[in-house]
């Protein structure tokens, strides 16, 4: 299809030039999901300030269950969002309706079970999690409100990716923005002035994501642009469905992995901090806001892949390589800046970063200052990576966007995290991440490289139409 026939549809990702359609839709993404991030951020600043080392420990130990979770909805909503892109790219318009509706019923139905196992395992998972007879008291207390709120959690996630899709990612930044401020003002107010505690702050997140549930739904439900709740399309559909599923695996296996690795952190941080004398519970609190602060870095490479897969499903669907590898390479590129630039900042200014947090354990804060320079040692490799693991997953290609998100965590970090501590004690957990984060950069590179050959030749047979395409776009 030439670019004159595409600019003729009423859709821009097939026409517009790469770099405005990217600022478009990945700046409102890198926003929402630096906001998301921060959602976490805010809790451990405000619980360290009003509860201490102990309360910012239990949400450590709580956060397995939120990912868990978020796996759900990054299941549904990452699938159903690539799956109405590639639809909307053939021009079948219907099918999109039908993936959003599926998408919605599915994400209710989902929170709901989750829901429940959660509330009936919750202080065996607890237990598993890391808790200890100090931090078990706050970590059930914040985990039972958070859990209350799920259906918010879930379901607004899964309409914030549909909404890009649908082309409007502004108010799928602006629903989860709305969130955050509330979040923000709420924090303060439930745990200094009404003294509620951690329970305060699970209530104020579970607030903001209603609100955010809200305004998604009512955007779906009057004013959506391409696709819209319709009660003939919310009856479940098992091609859809099994779609929406399969291309949303790799996003529920990276969050899964994602929490078994929190899992294996928590209880190496507890035995491993034990027996070198910094303490289990300071060593789990330290690593805790770490992590929360690697997720900010990695947000926005999150962001820009999420805002390029509706780019390149459609022009996938519509048979433009061009466009796709244009946008691959420059939104790897973007990643690799920005990532580069956060790196810099946690390794040179460390203690700035950290006394947000509070500062009554001498112990905790030099910990932490270790932890951030050291375990966040090889992120600035993260950023193509992840925009890579988007790329293969919004082209349709499941398989190999499931072995990328599976590579970091579970095939390196996790046997790394049990292994190197028998050597090194508590410093081999923080070696542990600037030796996966390099290692898996180098295995991802080698998949792109093979990828970007496949690309050039179907480009070298579309420019060429006495060729047959169909291999190269297979």
């Amino acid at each position: 299809m030439s670019e004159t026939a595409l600019a003729e549809t009423r859709n821009p990702l097939g026409y517009k030039p790469i770099g405005k359609l990217l600022k478009t839709f990945a700046w409102p993404a890198i926003i929402s999901f630096l906001i998301n991030s921060v959602y976490n951020i805010v809790d451990q600043i405000f619980i360290g300030q009003g509860v201490g080392y102990l309360g910012n420990a239990a949400t450590t130990i709580s956060f397995p269950i939120m990912t868990i979770l978020i796996s759900f909805a990054a299941l549904v909503g990452t699938g159903g969002s690539a799956y109405a892109a590639l639809k909307l790219g053939e021009k079948k318009e219907e099918e999109a309706q039908r993936a959003l509706n599926n998408g919605f019923i599915l994400s209710i139905i989902i929170s709901g079970i989750m829901m429940a196992a959660c509330f009936l395992f919750l202080d065996p998972m607890l237990q598993a999690f890391g808790a200890t007879a100090d931090s078990m008291p706050y970590a059930k207390e914040y985990s039972t409100v958070i859990l209350l709120g799920t259906p918010f959690n879930v379901v607004s996630i899964v309409l914030s990716n549909m909404a890009r899709t649908d082309g409007s990612p502004n108010l799928s930044m602006y629903s989860i923005l709305i969130g955050a401020i509330l979040n923000t003002i709420l924090d303060p107010l439930y745990i200094f002035v009404f003294h509620w505690g951690v329970t305060g702050a699970a209530i104020a997140t579970i607030t903001s994501q209603a609100i955010s549930t809200v305004i998604l739904s009512v955007y779906f439900a009057k004013s959506g642009k391409s696709m819209r709740f319709e009660k003939k399309y919310m009856k479940l559909h098992g091609r859809t469905c099994k779609m929406i599923l399969t291309l949303g695996i790799s996003s529920f296996i990276t969050q899964i992995v994602a929490c078994i690795t929190q899992i294996v952190m928590n209880n190496s941080l507890v035995f491993y901090g034990n027996q070198a004398g910094v303490g289990g519970d300071i060593a789990l609190s330290a690593m805790g806001i770490v992590m929360k602060i690697a997720m900010i870095l990695a947000a926005a490479c999150i962001g820009i892949g999420i805002g390029a897969q509706p780019i390149l499903g459609f022009n996938r669907g519509a048979g433009q390589p061009k466009r796709i590898k244009k946008t691959f390479v420059m939104a790897a590129w973007i990643s690799t800046v920005v990532v580069i630039a956060a790196w810099l900042i946690c390794q040179l200014f460390p203690e700035a970063i950290l006394s947000l947090f509070g500062d009554a354990e001498p112990n905790f804060t030099v910990f932490a200052v270790k932890c951030m320079r050291v375990y966040l040692g090889g992120i600035f490799c993260a950023g193509f990576q992840i925009v890579s693991t988007s790329y293969f997953q919004a082209t349709g290609q499941p398989f190999k966007a499931t072995i990328l998100s599976m590579l970091r965590q579970l095939l390196l970090l996790i046997p790394l995290v049990l292994i190197l501590p028998l050597y090194f004690g508590l410093d081999g957990i923080l070696y542990a991440g600037p030796v996966a984060d390099v290692g898996s950069a180098v295995i991802v590179a080698i998949f792109v490289i093979r990828e970007m050959k496949k690309l050039n030749t179907w480009i070298r047979q579309t420019d060429d139409p006495s060729i047959d395409t169909s291999a190269a776009a297979a």
